[in-house]
């Protein structure tokens, strides 16, 4: 992902108790007595009576969720601040909430919020404190994309899990709801009390450019019980769980990131194939749900994205699957919401549709004025704002923020990457390890046997904040089981002579585990692995990303999945190979031939074990 690198820690003091308490004096008077963060819903008397004092441009802000660059929310870098002024036209977090009184702000690695768990706490603390000391302040809802596996915004020293697809390949709704109960702990010990997680995406498209991975598996009432269990894991830590993308991101092949996807589904199997998850997550109570920017024609044939259509958002999510929670768009500035109308129209017909929050606009002064000016001239009614602000407003509520918005340098230490968190990470991780090709019982890989082995094979930027790069990984753990191991990158498209070179280091080893990264029929991937096949050395294949690879690979006599490339995976995968752990994932997706996609070479539910 982004960079995610250790810098200082900005705002370095927790706002004292009389700070605390002077700046909620005027919200927490007009709510009920401080209760659990999971207490019942909240008095909607008190909390419209917050709503009837608000100003039309104080709603306005309250319905965005924006980007914002730096560590700290006072004084960033002079780089954040220029990035800033650049693309919001403030200086710093601070100047955003008096601005344009924001009700959410959601982090980025690349947007230098998320250096490390101590910084994080203070700019969350600092963020607060500013909205707070404005008049009639309300708390700010943090939010961030904390997935684990490929897409995390939070990285070491807190704890990282598999993806959705490894955990669907494990197969345990207890290790999903772990996964959320720890992640969400973490969250909430750094001020973070949204995250964009699980995908409820039912992946049946290899092909799909944007979910894959993402995804829980192919099977629509597996992904939808991880999907609950997840749900049910964040939500007991008190952080808001969001399913997404409604009403389903998983059979498209174009990225709604860079363009405009068409879902072909009839409405029968958007019933039976999509909705299943969605639906779990609302019985599981999700606090929000997330929009999908693509067509589903069968849904609605007017050839607007699901973000912009009532049909869909209210008609079929809020009607029908009788929702009533929190809607957040997925980011306005991706171009599938962006391509049949302009960005000043976007949010206006996103809470026409039945939008509750905006998340991260191109160009927030455009939005936010737009919607100012649709309600001033009659496009939209106040009283559809306050619908929205008073659905965040009970979700702050239940997470706590009234009564208790900021987080402790102590609730840190004794919460994020702590030694319990990263060995139940771990031994989730050692779950979903799916062995799909053992020739010759080659694994376990016996160290008499096989004492040297050389670690070739792709090496993806590390994602989520992890060491990486992958070889290197592998090898270290390698190395730590008792091997003699060594690491040399090959990349994802070797060249011939790198081919060569990998190649002739084999001759030195006893055996070689090569990490493969979405391998093609052209892909040079391929090439390398028959190469070091053909050369006499046992290969042990690990397809740190797509699982389908194993079907480029025929000639390999030992191949794993392990669903993404962090440092657990690997490290889990290491263990398996050296056989401290015995495999135990099975495939979420069906893996096809690569010279016959219409025959499946392995079903959902195959893996091998010792």
């Amino acid at each position: 992902m982004h960079d995610t690198g250790t810098g200082s820690t900005g705002n370095t003091a927790q706002p004292s108790r009389r700070t605390l308490l002077a700046a909620t004096a005027g919200v927490t008077a007009a709510l009920t007595a401080a209760g659990p963060a999971r207490a019942a819903a909240p008095d909607d008397s008190r909390l419209r009576a917050i709503v009837s004092r608000m100003t039309l441009p104080e709603k306005v802000g309250q319905l965005f969720v924006m980007r914002v660059y730096g560590h700290s929310a006072t004084t960033p870098d002079q780089a954040d601040i220029d990035a800033n002024l650049k693309e919001i036209g403030v200086r710093t977090a601070a100047e955003l909430v008096a601005t344009y009184r924001v009700g959410g702000i959601i982090y980025f690695a690349w947007a230098h919020n998320t250096r490390e768990p101590h910084q994080i706490a203070d700019l969350s603390n600092g963020i607060q404190k500013a909205s707070l000391e404005l008049p009639r302040g309300l708390p700010v809802l943090i939010s961030t994309d904390q997935e684990h596996g490929i897409v995390a915004r939070v990285g070491e020293p807190a704890t990282l899990f598999p993806g959705a697809m490894a955990v669907g390949a494990g197969g345990s709704r207890s290790d999903a709801r772990t996964l959320g109960r720890i992640a969400g702990a973490e969250l909430r010990a750094m001020g973070i009390r949204q995250d964009y997680s699980p995908v409820a995406d039912v992946n049946v498209n290899p092909a799909n450019p944007v979910i894959g991975v993402r995804s829980f598996g192919a099977d629509p009432r597996a992904v939808s019980a991880l999907v609950a269990a997840e749900v049910a894991g964040y939500q007991g830590s008190g952080v808001a769980a969001t399913a997404k993308h409604f009403p389903g991101h998983g059979d498209t092949n174009v990225d709604s990131h860079t363009g405009f996807p068409t879902i072909t589904h009839s409405r029968e199997l958007w019933e039976r194939l999509d909705a299943p998850p969605f639906r779990a997550a609302i019985a599981a109570g999700i606090d929000s749900i997330m929009t999908a920017h693509l067509m589903v024609p069968a849904l609605d044939d007017s050839g607007d994205p699901a973000t912009l259509s009532r049909p869909i958002l209210t008609g079929i999510l809020r009607e029908r699957l009788g929702y009533d929670g929190v809607v957040v768009t997925d980011s306005l500035g991706m171009e599938g919401v962006r391509t049949k109308y302009g960005d000043e129209r976007v949010p206006v017909l996103a809470l026409k549709a039945g939008v509750d929050q905006l998340l991260n606009p191109p160009d927030l002064d455009l939005a936010w004025n737009a919607v100012l000016t649709a309600v001033r001239e009659g496009e939209l009614t106040e009283a559809r704002l306050d619908e929205s602000i008073l659905r965040v407003l009970r979700l702050k509520t239940k997470l706590g923020l009234f009564r208790s918005p900021y987080v402790s340098q102590a609730g840190v230490d004794r919460t994020v990457g702590t030694r319990a968190h990263l060995a139940a990470a771990g031994r989730i991780a050692e779950r979903t390890t799916t062995l799909l090709v053992n020739e010759g019982r080659l694994l376990p890989l016996s160290r008499r046997r096989y004492p040297r082995v050389l670690v070739v094979g792709a090496d993806p930027a590390s994602p989520s904040g992890t060491t990486g790069p992958p070889t290197g990984v592998l090898a270290g753990a390698l190395n730590e089981l008792g091997f003699t191991a060594t690491a040399l990158s090959t990349g994802t498209a070797p060249s011939a002579a790198t081919i060569a070179k990998a190649v002739a280091a084999a001759r030195d080893a006893d055996a070689v585990v090569a990490a493969t990264y979405n391998v093609t029929a052209g892909s040079s991937q391929k090439t390398l692995v028959q190469q070091l096949v053909a050369a006499g050395k046992p290969v042990v294949a690990v397809a740190v990303r797509n699982p389908y690879d194993v079907a480029q690979l025929p000639s390999v006599p030992a191949c794993l999945a392990t669903y993404s490339w962090t440092d657990v995976e690997l490290r889990a995968a290491a263990r398996v190979i050296a056989g401290r752990v015995k495999p135990r994932g099975r495939l979420p997706v069906a893996v096809r031939r690569a010279d016959d996609p219409e025959q499946v070479l392995y079903p959902i539910g195959y893996g091998l074990s010792y």
